[in-house]
């Protein structure tokens, strides 16, 4: 294989890749944003030509997503890492209010969360260091399942017969956690998970978020970090159901900056917000609608990248998948070989290739090819065909 230009085929898991098309419009509108002469890096976020750019970006998502009008859309910050602990502050308020007006502010709150990879597992951790200090009521924090513990590695989603979920007759549960894709160990739900639909469903869809449609009113929260799929990092996304917003000053003591209803009652601007990053948010959101038919179009397009790599590896005697077919990432393959000496010889080929970032997070090895959205289907092929040819060199 060889390589005739200076291409970049970037398969870093985040910050990511953002569509050529994107950052040539952004460049274009870099110095003079509609017009104003300014970048929009300098017009005031309490201007009228960034509202108007932070309202198109807000009608896009809700069109792209089908969000209902009693959801808020809302654009925070600090990365799916400050909505641990947002979720679990602003969730268990609610249900503090809720028992409060039931004069049963004493009884136990329990929070559920699947425990199925890294981050999920961050999440959990959070809420588990969170919870002693909340006052008034006792809150117990519940892994439905957690796959390392049950299993001794992360690379499946066990079938609902061995979840542990709170029943919801016999206590106080403020919520259901999960993580929709887990980017480090490739693991994604095939399915949303099916709870009582009394108990709110919190989704963490940070690196597959609008990588395939999704049935918002199924959830109380769906939530993620932009650096994936919808543009540089800096601003994260939550969607959550107007019910779930309450005072700031009911249940847990929680920052202005976490509040979701202080974020929804001042369209995200309680400070300055990311601008930049949510302008190109907007601009990522415009070449879904508009270039890659929406995310019907968009999941045709990353089923198909995926399948290609998933064959390979399966059909391979070099190449293994640690994770189960069932519930693979379309959006972060990994995958192994016989020896981390052959992993860096792979790599190292790769990167004379212009392939960059493939190595796997180093909490894990190995190598992990993410593939979103803006990943054109020539550059899998590429990879694809080195891969056969690494195997073909190193064939018995």
């Amino acid at each position: 294989m060889s390589n005739t230009s200076n291409h970049v085929l970037n398969f870093g898991a985040g910050p990511a890749k953002i569509p050529e098309s994107v950052l040539k419009k952004a460049q274009k509108e870099f110095l003079d944003i509609n017009g104003t002469g300014m970048s929009v890096m300098e017009l005031s976020h309490r201007s009228k030509p960034f509202g108007a750019i932070l309202q198109k970006t807000k009608d896009n998502l809700a069109k792209l997503m089908d969000i209902p009008s009693d959801y808020s859309i809302l654009f925070m910050q600090g990365g799916a890492t400050t909505q641990f602990a947002a979720i679990f502050l602003n969730l268990v308020a609610k249900k503090q209010d809720e028992l409060i007006k039931l004069g049963k502010e004493k009884e136990e709150i329990v929070v559920d969360y699947f425990v199925t990879g890294a981050w999920s597992n961050k999440a959990v951790q959070e809420a588990e260091r969170l919870a002693p200090a909340v006052q008034s009521n006792p809150i117990r924090v519940n892994r439905v399942i957690d796959v390392k513990q049950k299993y001794g590695k992360f690379g499946t989603i066990p079938p609902p017969s061995e979840w542990n979920l709170t029943d919801p007759t016999k206590h106080h549960v403020a919520y259901v956690y999960y993580c929709d894709n887990e980017t480090i160990h490739g693991v994604e739900f095939p399915f949303v998970p099916k709870v009582n639909e009394t108990v709110p469903l919190v989704a963490d869809v940070s690196s597959n978020f609008l990588s395939r449609p999704i049935h918002v009113p199924k959830y109380a929260v769906v939530y993620g970090g932009a650096q994936k799929n919808l543009g540089p990092a800096g601003v994260t996304i939550v969607v959550v159901r107007n019910d779930m917003l309450v005072d700031v000053n009911v249940g847990p003591v929680r920052p202005l900056m976490l509040d979701f209803k202080t974020a929804a009652d001042n369209n995200s601007m309680y400070n300055t917000p990311p601008t930049f990053a949510i302008y190109m948010v907007g601009l990522t959101l415009e070449w879904l609608i508009e270039e890659k038919g929406g995310l019907k179009g968009i999941e045709q397009a990353n089923n198909s990248k995926a399948r290609k790599l998933y064959e390979l590896i399966d059909q391979s005697k070099l190449y293994k998948s640690p994770v189960d077919p069932h519930c693979r990432s379309h959006m972060n393959v990994v995958f192994r070989l016989p020896t981390e000496d052959l992993e860096k010889e792979f790599l190292a080929g790769a990167e004379k290739l212009h392939m960059h970032q493939l190595k796997g997070h180093r909490s894990v090895g190995g190598i992990r090819a993410s593939i979103y959205n803006a990943m054109p289907e020539d550059d899998v092929d590429r990879l694809i065909e080195y891969m056969i040819e690494f195997e073909k060199k190193h064939s018995p």
